[in-house]
């Protein structure tokens, strides 16, 4: 079930204390982003700003994030920015005092900041690996404990958001050391979501399960490849589906958010048909995750320094998609399912053979 549910009081958890967790609009609320400077990110952040939530930025990039923070207040916006790597949890929690300290808290915390290396996995240092899971797990990890702290401590209901990926859900290959890191990150967010549910927490805990996105994910890799990291050759989204859908979740408790049929298919199909879905990735991921381009060099990364800022998109080339119907669908599940049902049956009456007189 999607619904979550607090214990009010501090009685005994008797079943008619509870009522369903309520989330504010987002309006009313006080959004932290990682990762904030570039990607969907930015088009959270964006996005956000653009429905009235105030921001707290959070980002390596120091200069693209004053400049998206000025970017929005002259927009009408409230915004501060924070200049922290997610790596090392004594930024994270400076993140969290700033919040505080300027907003008296926080409603929302996404854990978006993340890096990818591209390279098989006997080629890739454990360095590098080590690196590249402060960032995606260990990250995580910190942003989701601070946050889970300061809403029990205040007792208002609070959203933690964690971007997994379709790679959390099943590997690939080429990006072995990515898809590690998002499958201990899915493991996490499953276990803590339990825990607190179990204490009746006023927490939501929502995975983002995001599919290939048109952002700057891949100039930012570390990159063992001869041709440079791309989306090739595939169905892409746009990074303002992903934000869609972590700003629903800010305000409707949810589970799981599922961005394009397409990371909801690599999941069902890698649970069900593992072989199928092996000889399939086999076939089809060392040719789509590179473009025909040289790589840049390993040092050309955002793995140890800030990459780039203030780019949504990326330079991937694909079927590119304006958004994502499946995201549209899980906001109004009951609706969708009733249309769902009037287009079989309507299909069924069209193709079925029609009873002779």
């Amino acid at each position: 079930m999607d619904q979550s549910y607090v214990q009010q009081g501090n009685g005994s958890m008797d079943a008619s204390m509870e009522k369903p967790l309520s989330l504010k609009k987002l309006a009313d609320q006080v959004i932290v982003i990682t990762g904030a400077s570039s990607g969907i990110g930015l088009a959270t952040a964006r996005m956000a700003a653009a429905r009235g939530a105030r921001l707290v930025l959070a980002a390596r990039n120091e200069h693209a994030l004053k400049i998206l923070a000025n970017e929005l207040k002259n927009n009408g916006s409230s915004a501060i920015w924070v200049r922290a790597d997610v790596g090392r949890e004594e930024d994270v929690k400076h993140i969290a005092a700033t919040a505080i300290k300027t907003f008296g808290g926080f409603d929302t915390w996404v854990n978006n900041a993340g890096v990818s290396i591209f390279g098989e996995a006997m080629d890739v240092s454990i360095e590098d690996m080590k690196r590249m899971y402060d960032t995606n797990f260990w990250g995580a990890v910190y942003g989701t404990r601070l946050a889970v702290q300061h809403y029990k401590s205040r007792g208002v209901p609070g959203a933690v958001i964690n971007i997994g990926s379709l790679f959390g859900d099943r590997g690939t290959v080429i990006q072995s050391t990515y898809a590690s890191s998002k499958f201990a990150l899915h493991g996490f967010t499953e276990s803590i979501r339990m825990e607190l549910e179990k204490e009746h927490a006023p927490v939501s805990i929502t995975l983002v399960h995001p599919g290939r996105i048109d952002t700057p994910y891949n100039e930012h890799a570390r990159s063992y490849l001869k041709k440079q990291p791309a989306h090739y050759m595939s169905m892409i989204y746009p990074p303002q589906a992903v934000a869609e859908a972590i700003l629903f979740a800010a305000e409707h408790p949810k589970r799981d958010m599922y961005v394009g049929s397409q990371a909801k298919m690599v999941a069902v199909l890698g649970r069900f048909l593992p072989r199928f879905m092996d000889k399939l990735m086999e076939l089809t991921m060392y040719r789509t995750q590179h473009s025909d381009r040289p790589s840049k060099s390993k040092a050309d990364s955002a793995l140890y320094h800030p990459g780039y800022g203030l780019h949504e998109r990326g330079t991937n080339k694909g079927w590119m998609r304006r958004n994502s119907y499946y995201v549209k669908m899980s906001k109004y599940p009951l609706a969708s399912a009733a249309i769902a049902a009037f287009v079989g049956a309507a299909l069924w009456a069209a193709v079925s053979p029609r009873q002779k007189d």
